[in-house]
């Protein structure tokens, strides 16, 4: 393998600024930490010699730091950036028209401060070229990344997190809070909103409309509900357009003490009619094929964006969790019978099968009871135009905040019962 290429795949391009340097790259070092915009019009992907290979052209405003590596099963190429505005468009502004090399093309924010762009490949690609040219005189950064024909095993040998402290120091190990009391009705509800979705993974796509817009919109409208009913405390796991690990999103409501966890979606089906909305409560075994996709779907989004999925329980706390989740998942199919009640009356049509459930992972907190609600599909007319109503999404969340109201008197009964 080329030295350039064990550099790259070990993992840091420091643009003007240390490991590597660019030709005519100006001393740029103060200023990396800026945000870059994307020049669609200047960046795309194309297809490699014979059409077998691949090739990445990235015209940026400014130099930033980056880095680029692959990843196995599935096969993909990450790049990541201190940061870029990739502005508003969609893969399509990229990649116009399919290619045979790539599968699936996704980017956006990843975190606080980076970018990331994904390239799921349809077959084992090798980096070829790496690099990032720097005009001396207006600032501009081009990013040209070739990507050759190799074998599996070559592929597999190459691919790998890269471990590098320019990625940025890992944060401090978090404190451990104290366990919460099951809430008893004698204080605020703390409920945490999950806007599915966000940055780098915007979910399901239909009619200019993004899931992760939409969600975080609505979760932004019950929030305001029941705060202005009161009685609750509220907390979203994003606040902005920025991806989150699932496992994240599940540590954010322990660590804020909730007393239930709410995650937020609006599917979309490439065939059939279904509409309508649906809540999902945690089952090993999902209720039909279509939940089961519909979990499966929601990890790949993480595996994709670069998230390790590799289990990491032990059996002791396998065993400890399940003991947490006999409380817990009673408490959530409680919740999830009166969501569903509360919303047939408060927007109507619902799912075939309003009540069914799945192993995602966003509900695996066993300490917290935690639903998913899928508020309607985005590739159903009718749904798409209730989503976008700001008059439905009203209804929507004073349904849910009904609920919420009625299983917290009903769950705060039973926990004193169970004291007695």
């Amino acid at each position: 393998m080329h030295i350039f290429t064990r550099l790259i795949l070990a993992g840091w391009l420091a643009a003007g600024a240390g490991l590597l340097t660019d030709r005519g790259a100006p001393a740029l070092a103060q200023e990396l930490s800026a945000l870059a915009r994307l020049d669609p019009a200047r960046s795309g992907l194309q297809g490699g010699a014979g059409n077998a290979g691949l090739e990445i052209d990235l015209q940026l405003s400014q130099a930033v730091p980056w880095r680029v590596f692959l990843l196995d099963d599935p096969r993909r190429l990450v790049v990541d950036f201190r940061e870029v505005d990739w502005g508003d468009g969609g893969p399509e502004t990229l990649m116009p028209a399919p290619l045979p090399a790539v599968k699936d093309l996704r980017f956006g924010r990843f975190r606080a401060g980076w970018s990331r762009l994904v390239v799921e490949l349809a077959a084992p690609l090798g980096l070829a070229t790496a690099e990032m040219q720097t005009d001396s005189l207006t600032g501009e950064a081009r990013v040209h990344i070739a990507l050759d024909p190799v074998s599996p095993e070559a592929f597999a040998a190459a691919a790998g997190m890269p471990a590098t402290a320019a990625w940025g120091a890992l944060p401090e190990p978090a404190a451990v809070p104290p366990s919460v009391p099951r809430q008893r009705g004698d204080r605020p509800l703390m409920v945490v909103l999950d806007p599915g979705h966000g940055g780098i993974d915007p979910g399901a796509e239909r009619a200019g409309l993004r899931e992760a817009d939409l969600m975080l919109a609505f979760a932004r409208r019950l929030k305001e509900t029941l705060l202005r009913q009161g009685g609750f405390e509220v907390l979203l796991t994003r606040q902005s357009d920025l991806f989150l690990p699932l496992e994240e999103r599940v540590s954010i409501a322990r660590a804020a003490g909730a007393d239930v966890f709410i995650s937020l979606h609006a599917d979309a089906l490439a065939e059939g009619t279904a509409r309508g909305a649906t809540v999902y409560t945690l089952a090993e075994s999902a209720s039909d094929a279509a939940a089961r996709r519909l979990a499966e779907s929601h990890d790949r989004a993480d595996l994709l964006a670069g998230v390790d999925l590799a289990g990491q329980d032990d059996m002791i706390a396998v065993v400890l969790m399940d003991l947490a989740r006999h409380e817990t998942a009673p408490r959530s199919k409680a919740l999830a019978g009166v969501l569903v009640k509360a919303l047939s009356a408060g927007i109507g049509r619902l799912h075939k099968h309003p009540h069914q459930s799945a192993a995602f992972s966003v509900l695996k907190a066993p300490d917290i009871p935690s639903v998913l609600i899928e508020l309607g599909f985005l590739s159903n007319r009718r749904d798409r135009a209730n989503l976008a109503s700001a008059e439905w999404q009203e209804r929507a969340a004073g349904a849910i905040a009904a609920a919420l109201r009625e299983w917290a008197v009903s769950d705060a009964a039973q926990a004193r019962l169970l004291r007695q």
